[in-house]
């Protein structure tokens, strides 16, 4: 569920309002200005609203808005929110851009020599607070239209460890590097013909280029020329662009996206092995288990998405996440969503209780590839049932998803997949259709996206409704994930398959994704076959995994679909990493390498367990 506005627990707190006018949505060209007619303010003969039809953009007097919210209501193009948020907030206003705008309630606070994770929904502010601290963004302290100095915005910290902070970025004794969220935009900013060892050389100045081509997994694509590296090549050099630099901040944003789970943990490792007694490190992550794995302790996020962000006093790692997943932050006494997040993985290892009406098989199957061999085990499936493929990247997970579609056919001379009723969600998601997100719906999916039962279980809690107007052409990748996911819902089928569906998704979207598509499948007696990379995504929608061994990008065997804590152990061991759950939501939890807890469960063959030990 999206965050509500954040409301004090205290009833007697007094209450400040916030109105966000969208440039995106707001055209006063194109409307009767029905805001301002609506106004009862603006009636009474004060400028509460400011807009005429020569106007770029409506303007919204907060400290003149009495919060009736008819403008909202009356506003055409769903341009205009009111929000009312806590006034002991207005005193720790960090940075507004405009007015009208997104406002950032206080800072992360780094410690030196620590890992600090931050963890929220998207549109919250993470991206903002980064520049922030690393000095590209000067904090305006919510006075847009009369920045303060220096000198003010060290005042304004002063008493804690941001002050030292922002002193020393200001002297320029602290260097600061940022590894971007969407590498997917780094070939573009590379300059002529070149090589990822050529540009890993040209940046280097800690003697570990060795290691992060060994940790990272570069070794393979150190001749080609980064413009023709995949997502994950891509994301695995640019977090190595960052590790090969001295400097005394490294920011990661979003460091696991296009990783597999082997990828995403030496990705980490790697992170920290930059800590010292001079060194911050802050990481952005979405996925839980990482981010538990890499960081020494949390800041989350709260607010409402491109509206307001509030930033939390630093928790211990297990808190910060908990507080996050929760919704509640005690020291606070402030609820910010009105659902806790729990993970209730499949009730039993062994057999699943949903009573199975249908069965169905798949024989053994082989195919080639360019110099790429994958081997499929025969296996069965039923209805009512999730499967989750788990192995890493290049071991030929989508290649089986496409030959149990038809759209890859086996080699010659094996098996062959039964005739089934496919739907695909597809890793790589490239929108064609022009016309906004309703009119894709209704032309694709128009029975379910009718249905009520669809709207209640599927459309509504996707929050589509956000933007089921828009342009398909104008979604962001998380925007357009969920459209996908509902869309492949959507169609009528046997057995849903669906690649990689957190990807995009921010950490609460992809615990609602898992719902949703557990609770579909369910109800709906289908099967669904889904790869993914997030743990703790994946291990509360397996009923069964399949998982995969051999050798990345030259041969792999898909094993047959087993329990889950039989192949979990299995996938794990191959990782050599071990997982516990958390007693309190039943989260998984990645064991930091080499502690008490990892080297008793694996000396015990227990790298996962489905008891509720800590």
């Amino acid at each position: 569920m999206a965050p509500s506005a954040a409301a004090s627990a205290a009833p007697a707190s007094k209450e400040t309002r916030i109105a966000i006018v969208s440039p995106e949505k707001c055209k006063p060209k194109k409307c009767r200005q029905e805001c301002k007619k609506s106004c009862p303010v603006v009636r009474m003969g004060r400028l509460c609203i400011e807009v005429t039809s020569t106007s770029k953009i409506a303007f919204i007097s907060e400290p003149l808005c009495i919060g009736c919210g008819i403008c909202v209501k009356k506003c055409p193009f769903e341009a205009i929110n009111i929000i009312k948020l806590p006034t002991n907030l207005e005193a720790e206003t960090t940075h507004r851009y405009s007015a009208n705008s997104f406002k950032l309630h206080r800072l992360p606070t780094p410690r030196v020599g620590q890992v600090l994770g931050l963890v929220g929904t998207n549109g919250i502010g993470k991206s903002t607070a980064l520049k922030i601290l690393a000095g590209k963004q000067k904090p305006n302290l919510g006075r847009y239209d009369d920045p303060p100095d220096w000198e003010e915005i060290i005042r304004h910290f002063r008493g804690s460890e941001l002050q030292n902070f922002f002193t020393k970025v200001l002297e320029e004794n602290i260097k600061a590097l940022i590894k971007p969220q969407y590498v997917d935009h780094v070939p573009r900013a590379i300059k002529g013909s070149t090589t990822v060892s050529a540009m890993l050389d040209g940046k280097l100045e800690r003697d570990n280029k060795d290691e992060i081509i060994d940790v990272l997994d570069l070794k393979e694509v150190l001749h080609r020329d980064p413009k023709q590296l995949s997502g994950g090549e891509l994301q695995r050099f640019t977090i190595g662009m960052s590790c090969v630099q001295n400097a005394n901040v490294y920011m990661f944003d979003e460091p696991s996206s296009y990783l597999d789970v082997k990828q995403r943990l030496n990705a980490a490792r790697m992170i920290r092995s930059l800590l010292d007694e001079k060194t911050y490190v802050i990481a952005v992550e979405h996925d839980l288990s990482v981010l538990d794995y890499l960081s020494d302790f949390i800041c989350c996020l709260y607010g409402v998405p491109s509206v307001y962000g509030v930033v939390t006093v630093p928790s211990p790692v297990r808190d910060g996440i908990n507080i996050f997943l929760d919704g509640y932050i005690p020291a606070e006494n402030m609820r910010f969503r009105q659902d806790s997040l729990t993970f209730k993985i499949a009730e039993t290892a062994e057999e699943d209780v949903t009573e199975r009406s249908r069965q169905f098989e798949y024989p053994a199957m082989k195919k080639t590839l360019g110099n790429f061999h994958l081997s499929i085990e025969p296996g069965k499936f039923s209805d009512s049932e999730i499967l989750v493929f788990l192995g890493e990247n290049g071991t030929g997970k989508t290649t089986f998803v496409k030959m149990l579609a038809g759209k890859l056919e086996p080699d010659a001379g094996t098996g062959k997949p039964p005739q089934l009723n496919v739907s695909l969600k597809p890793q790589t998601i490239a929108p064609k259709f022009q016309g906004t997100v309703r009119m894709l719906l209704l032309k694709t999916i128009k029975a379910a996206f009718m249905h009520p039962q669809f709207q209640t279980d599927v459309v509504k809690p996707m929050s589509l409704d956000n933007i089921i107007d828009q342009d398909v052409q104008t979604l962001s990748g998380g925007e357009l994930q969920r459209v996908a996911l509902v869309l492949a819902l959507g169609k009528p089928a046997d057995i849903y398959l669906i690649d990689e569906p957190s990807a995009y998704l921010d950490s609460e979207q992809r615990i609602i994704a898992s719902r949703v598509i557990k609770r579909f499948i369910l109800h709906s007696k289908k099967t669904a076959m889904i790869i993914e990379h997030d743990i703790i995504m994946a291990t509360y929608l397996a009923d069964r995994v399949i998982v995969y061994e051999g050798q990345p990008s030259v041969n792999a065997t898909a094993k047959s679909p087993e329990s889950l804590l039989t192949g979990m152990n299995k996938f794990l061991a191959t990782l050599e990493v071990s997982m516990r759950r958390d007693p309190t939501n039943f989260r998984p939890r990645v064991n930091k390498f080499n502690s008490v807890k990892d080297k008793e469960q694996k000396s015990s063959g227990r790298y996962w367990f489905l008891d509720d030990e800590s």
